[in-house]
């Protein structure tokens, strides 16, 4: 049991064994992280709408706490400046997001509102033919979401494949609110309306069973071994094939009378 082959094994099995383990804490670390997000996301979406200005403010990125709080705005839809979001799905189907700039009222900052979901024939086009905004001065109320990073929020010919104020921001005329808004209502309605954004999953989603999975494999290497060993160890004592005396040769030639 102390041969270079066994000692190599039991090294192996140990940092396969620590390995499991470490992924199943981690599981359980994103569980854990997750359901702090869900409580926070919860609360907000359960609370009053605010002031968006009490939430946002133009050049300052949107907190985790902030992530999906409820708020209220009033102003102008600029429609000319509406960007689309390409590739987006609902139940299979394809088409876009429309995200359209609400001058407010007050500050005369620009809010980027998500206005909803449209189906489309071909999610790939640029430019395609999507519903106008209200006219005039409306009042909005939404969830607050953060931007999205990455090379997905560039815009070209006012399209992009993922919202973020950074990079809406300069093709504007004006302040822009930091993060953005997905629509939950609006006054006056629109003469047609387009599919307002889901809310999102609360669930706890797989890391439970991911984490417990891990450790069972942790513990089955540990197990498998000990019985591997256990066996080569009874194998030795005298029992088995590798522990068997070597037959007796036998002799060769013509038996006495």
């Amino acid at each position: 049991m102390l041969s270079r082959r066994w000692l190599l094994f039991a090294v192996a099995v140990g940092l396969l064994a620590y390995g499991c383990w470490w992924l199943g804490g981690w599981q359980f670390d994103r569980l854990e992280s997750r359901e702090r997000s869900n409580a926070v996301t919860e609360r907000n979406l359960a609370a009053d709408p605010v002031p968006v200005e009490d939430v946002l403010a133009p050049g300052r990125p949107v907190s985790a706490q902030d992530e999906w709080r409820h708020v209220s705005a009033v102003g102008t839809y600029d429609d000319a400046a509406s960007i689309v979001v390409r590739y987006q799905t609902r139940d299979g189907a394809s088409g876009v997001d429309v995200v359209t700039p609400l001058r407010l009222a007050g500050s005369g900052d620009l809010l980027l509102v998500d206005r909803g979901w449209v189906a489309t024939t071909n999610q790939g086009d640029s430019s395609p033919d999507v519903p106008a905004a209200p006219n005039g001065q409306v009042e909005i109320t939404g969830w607050v979401r953060a931007d999205a990073t990455g090379d997905s929020t560039a815009v070209h010919d006012r399209s992009a494949r993922a919202v973020s104020s950074r990079a809406i921001g300069p093709t504007l005329d004006g302040d822009v609110l930091g993060g953005f808004v997905d629509l939950e209502a609006e006054r006056p309605e629109p003469a047609e309306p387009l599919a307002v954004t889901e809310t999102p999953d609360l669930g706890s989603g797989p890391h439970f069973f991911y984490g417990l999975q891990w450790w069972f494999f942790a513990a089955l290497a540990v197990f498998g071994f000990g019985y591997l060993a256990y066996d080569e160890r009874r194998k030795l004592r005298g029992g088995g094939p590798s522990g068997a005396e070597p037959r007796e040769r036998q002799t060769t030639g013509a038996t006495p009378s």
